[in-house]
């Protein structure tokens, strides 16, 4: 009884010693990568599992790379994946690479994928450009007709610039700007028209790609629109204006003219005032004088009979005058 119980513990801890052994050695991928002439070995296999990587994702991509034709060593594989690197996508990409006749060194690939951008994708690019469309760019001519054109922009990966390089909304910021330049530069919008190809001439000739990540090799005008007239809005707009100021200035001149007909109606009254005041002085003086015996009676007649010829010959005149009073003439 005893001996069978011994027996039977020591069949299960060399279970256990298999399956643990064939865990940290993975026999099947050691056999695979053998066979495919990408040959790993033992030790690097368990110095993976020491290290925390999956085998799977090493060996794998190797032997793809080496089938392909690329040699890519183990430890290259292991030290882009402790990096946080995707191996499957830079081999795929180097194999790409090498079958389109691009020379993508590994360490180049390497970079690309951890500066965050897609190393497959931008091999794809590089084989099969790609098109930008642009959206509606508007711009005014000299004669002040507006433009509404779209392009189309054919681009290719450049993979030497690919780490630092501008993206794609550079390039549609850059042809954008180039667009209206152009159409900025015609002296009538009726010459863009019958030359459209003009506009993508002279953006090509800017060397818009400059520090991007991409090669432009091509610019097409898809759509060429007439939008409004700009210059006449703007010189509408002008004379609205003047007018305005205009109006505002003749409206001041009116309000200062009106201030001054007041100031001078006041002064003509105040003046009427005065002059009624010293009227009435007239005969408290007369009386004064006729108290004090310096005025006759005579003397009050003559001055009213100066007074009625004054009135008459000023009213035979027409200069006006008053009526003179019924009873007064000269004695």
């Amino acid at each position: 009884m005893v001996d069978g119980i011994g027996l039977f513990g020591g069949a299960f801890l060399v279970f256990l010693f298999l399956i643990l052994f064939f865990w940290v050695v993975p026999i099947r991928l050691w056999l695979a990568a053998r066979f495919s002439g990408a040959s790993v070995s033992l030790t690097d296999l368990i110095g993976m599992r020491i290290r925390r990587v999956p085998p799977k994702v090493v060996v794998e991509p190797r032997i793809s790379a080496i089938k392909a034709g690329r040699n890519v060593e183990t430890r290259e594989l292991e030290a882009h994946f402790l990096a946080g690197g995707n191996v499957y996508r830079v081999v795929n990409a180097l194999i790409s690479a090498d079958k389109a006749g691009i020379a993508l060194p590994f360490e180049r690939a390497a970079a690309i994928d951890l500066a965050g951008r897609d190393v497959l994708e931008a091999v794809k690019m590089s084989v099969n450009p790609k098109v930008i469309n642009t959206p509606v760019i508007a711009a005014v001519a000299k004669d002040g007709i507006q433009l509404k054109a779209m392009s189309r922009v054919t681009v290719r990966a450049n993979i030497d610039r690919l780490v630092g390089g501008a993206g794609e909304e550079t390039i549609i910021a850059r042809v954008g700007e180039g667009i209206v330049t152009s159409i900025g530069s015609a002296e009538t919008y009726e010459h863009v028209l019958e030359n459209p190809d003009l506009i993508s001439k002279t953006v090509l000739a800017k060397g818009l790609d400059s520090g991007t990540a991409f090669e432009i090799l091509s610019i097409d005008i898809a759509d060429v629109d007439v939008g409004d007239n700009i210059g006449a809005s703007l010189q509408i707009d002008q004379a609205e204006a003047d007018k305005k100021v205009a109006q505002a200035r003749a409206e001041s001149r009116r309000a200062m003219a009106v201030a001054e007909e007041q100031e001078m109606s006041a002064k003509t009254q105040e003046m009427r005032a005065r002059l009624i005041e010293a009227e009435a002085e007239v005969p408290k003086a007369m009386a004064d004088a006729f108290r004090a015996g310096n005025m006759g009676i005579m003397d009050y007649y003559r001055m009213k009979n100066i007074e009625a010829d004054t009135g008459m010959r000023a009213s035979i005149s027409g200069e006006g005058g008053q009526k003179r009073p019924e009873g007064d003439g000269e004695v």
